[in-house]
């Protein structure tokens, strides 16, 4: 069990700090207390090379003897650093139970430097703290709650050539692929991935995959297709666990 601090449940000095976190363990429970619930306002943070953004983790605890507090909120990163609250607020909804909200925030080019996003960061986080009953019972909350903090992806706009196409002649399909490098807080290319293209027939509203292509050296994508149909064509890359997903805006072609 981690050592309690007399921080309030709503405290949090920086929201994120190069700090190394205790390692992750298993949740530990003393007596009846419990997290009845934690949710994230979303299941995955997509994070660019610029602007900030922020994760909200609302939980909730209970015990018969009523919540002292939540201590300690915070989540931890893959390589073990951690983002503490910007702000938060607790309340009790009944004399069991103590609810309480924190907004986190999450950005690759903060003015500090501690606080900066890294590489080595991206994939799954978890959410820690600590709920500490008035009968010195408590719920150690380590790893059962995680949330998803991902580098931005991009796509350029798919440019199918030549246009218009004759019928059964053969089209080149360009983009390229690049991602958030929070290191340099740049967009640089996303190499050796598989990404689809896809084709929709004009008058459809479905994609269909025609085949997968892998990105180059610099993240760009080329290939050659048969055009029998008029339509749309586009990339559509699914993503990684460290990286968003994304879908390229199409290019429509007409045929001659």
């Amino acid at each position: 069990m981690r050592i309690r601090t007399a921080a309030t449940a709503a405290s949090g000095a920086i929201a994120l700090l190069a700090f190394l976190a205790p390692a992750a363990q298993a949740d530990m429970q003393k007596g009846d207390t419990t997290f009845t619930s934690v949710t994230f306002s979303k299941s995955t943070v997509n994070v660019g090379v610029s602007a900030a953004q922020s994760l909200t983790v609302v939980a909730t605890a209970k015990d018969d003897s009523g919540i002292k507090g939540i201590y300690g909120p915070k989540v931890i990163s893959p390589d073990e650093h951690a983002a503490f609250p910007t702000d938060g607020t607790c309340t009790r909804p009944t004399t069991t139970t103590m609810r309480c909200t924190w907004t986190y925030s999450f950005d690759a080019n903060d003015s500090d430097d501690y606080a900066d996003l890294k590489n080595s960061q991206a994939g799954t986080w978890r959410f820690t703290a600590e709920a500490a009953a008035n009968d010195q019972d408590f719920y150690d909350l380590e790893t059962s709650k995680t949330v998803k903090v991902k580098r931005y992806a991009k796509l350029s706009a798919t440019n199918a050539s030549p246009e218009p196409v004759t019928q059964g002649g053969k089209l080149t399909v360009t983009g390229a692929l690049t991602r958030a490098n929070w290191n340099t807080n740049v967009y640089a290319g996303y190499t050796g991935q598989s990404v689809a293209l896809q084709f929709k027939r004009s008058g459809s509203s479905t994609y269909s995959t025609v085949k997968t292509v892998t990105t180059d050296s610099a993240g760009k994508l080329k290939t050659t297709v048969t055009a029998n149909y008029a339509g749309t064509w586009r990339w559509k890359f699914a993503g990684t666990g460290t990286t968003s997903p994304v879908t390229a805006t199409g290019d429509g072609v007409a045929l001659k």
